[in-house]
């Protein structure tokens, strides 16, 4: 079941945020009624972003190699067309 809580709850009823967060559900907070924040657990967030850093690495590695630079259209562009579409 989905987790929202007040952002209130962090600070007053952390054990039963943390309990939710270790048996690998998100905690969704909300303040003044509107989304603010989510909560995740280290493995989870991990999971999420798990070869972001490696393909930065590699990024930076090829353009070290290359004196080729693309455009921000020229990127996005190419974005798009692996994704199906206009997104």
């Amino acid at each position: 079941m989905i987790q929202i809580r007040p952002v209130s709850d962090l600070r007053n009823k952390f054990p039963e945020i943390e309990s939710v967060v270790n048996e690998g559900q998100p905690v969704y907070l909300t303040k003044n009624g509107y989304g603010a924040m989510v909560v995740l657990s280290i493995e989870q967030y991990s999971r999420l972003t798990g070869d972001v850093e490696a393909r930065l690495d590699e990024a930076d590695k090829a353009a070290e190699k290359s004196d080729k630079r693309l455009s921000h259209d020229e990127v996005f562009g190419n974005v798009r067309r692996r994704l199906g579409g206009d997104v």
